[in-house]
Formats: C-alpha cells, sequence, structure tokens
C-alpha cells in the first residue's frame, strides 16, 4: 500500500511541477513580446540566457543576442520596438524538464501570421530564451513562387 501511495505523490508532484514549468514559460514568452512591443531593452534582453541565439526571417540573420542588442538598441532607444501578438502555443520538456521548446503562431501588423519556435533552459530557479527564431510559414500552394523569388534575389 505504501509503494502504491509513494507511487501516486510521486505522479502527482510531477504533473504538478509540469504545469508550473508550462505555466513560468508562457509569462516568459508571453513577457518577451511584451516588452519588444514596449521598446523595454533591459527587460526583454533579460529574458535572454547568456549565449543564446535570435534568428530572424532573413537567411543573414542569426546573431548572438550581443550581436541582437547592438540591433534592437537603435529601435528601442527611439521607443520603436516590434509586436508580435503570440496564439496557438505548444510547449515541449526535455525528461528532466530543465529545457524546454516550443512553438507559436503570432500575427504581425506588417507581416500577417508569423511563427516562433525556441528553447528555453532553466538557469537557476527562472526559465530563459536560449534560442528565438521567427519565420514566415508559407502556405504549400505559393511555396513554389516564395522560393523562385528568393532564387531570383540571389546572385549567381
Amino acid at each position: 500500500m505504501r509503494f502504491i501511495i509513494s507511487i501516486i505523490l510521486l505522479i502527482t508532484t510531477s504533473l504538478v511541477n509540469a504545469a508550473d514549468n508550462k505555466h513560468q514559460i508562457n509569462k516568459v514568452l508571453d513577457a518577451l513580446h511584451e516588452r519588444a512591443s514596449t521598446a523595454d531593452y533591459e527587460g526583454y534582453f533579460s529574458l535572454y540566457a547568456p549565449g543564446a541565439t535570435f534568428i530572424g526571417t532573413d537567411a543573414g540573420e542569426v546573431w548572438t543576442v550581443e550581436a541582437f542588442k547592438a540591433y534592437a538598441k537603435p529601435h528601442f532607444d527611439k521607443g520603436t520596438g516590434w509586436t508580435y501578438l503570440p496564439r496557438d502555443r505548444n510547449v515541449y520538456f526535455s525528461p528532466d524538464e530543465n529545457v524546454a521548446w516550443f512553438d507559436e503562431l503570432l500575427d504581425n501588423e506588417k507581416l500577417g501570421e508569423t511563427r516562433g519556435t525556441g528553447v528555453l533552459i532553466k538557469v537557476g530557479a527562472l526559465w530563459k530564451v536560449s534560442q528565438y527564431h521567427l519565420t514566415l510559414p508559407i502556405p504549400n500552394a505559393i511555396a513554389s513562387d516564395v522560393a523562385n523569388q528568393i532564387k531570383a534575389l540571389k546572385p549567381n
């Protein structure tokens, strides 16, 4: 009987921890988008882990967090960040629950529907963004046309 009670307590604790971790990650990602929208430079970059990477929509946009800070600073200093409204987010965990990855659809006034994916790591008791990747999901019906446009932009 003690064994069964121990198993039940272990499962219950694990489920509560997973729910709390997911809640914390959602808070971090929501704060990331809110702080970018309000051009809160310090607050925004406090959510990134040391050595983090940001990957933008252009193939050349693979930035260390330090390079991304340099890119963002002039924009944030003018009070202009970027606004992406998240929706449809999924969060997944490694077995030890110290690493999480996510995908989310976002709405942006200029680009329309976008997709964010990334990785968060646990740094002490806090979740930090280790990688964020912003993409444009291209419907299959126009993928060939878009690919041809991209090819036409590249020099031979």
